[in-house]
């Protein structure tokens, strides 16, 4: 256990980052499996930008690294036009 008070509060604040990291990413996922699932390519265009949005915003905040959500919408860009 941390001896001073400021480890304390980092470690609670360190948790609270954590839960919200893990929903932010976990919600991204869900998105990206959803997009995935689709066969109608104009439903698949619809969800693309959401999905997009929601990768920049998790590189942005160190979550993922960028090249990782590149790579992820990349890929989802792909599936896409193959539809």
């Amino acid at each position: 256990m941390a001896n001073h008070k400021s480890s304390i509060k980092r470690i609670r604040s360190n948790e609270s980052k954590r839960v919200l990291n893990k929903y932010q990413h976990k919600t991204t996922r869900n998105a990206m499996r959803k997009l995935r699932a689709t066969k109608d390519r104009k439903e698949a265009e619809g969800l693309f930008p959401a999905v997009v949005a929601m990768l920049d915003k998790l590189a942005k905040r160190n979550i993922i690294h960028k090249n990782k959500a590149a790579n992820l919408k990349s890929g989802l860009q792909l599936r896409i036009n193959a539809l």
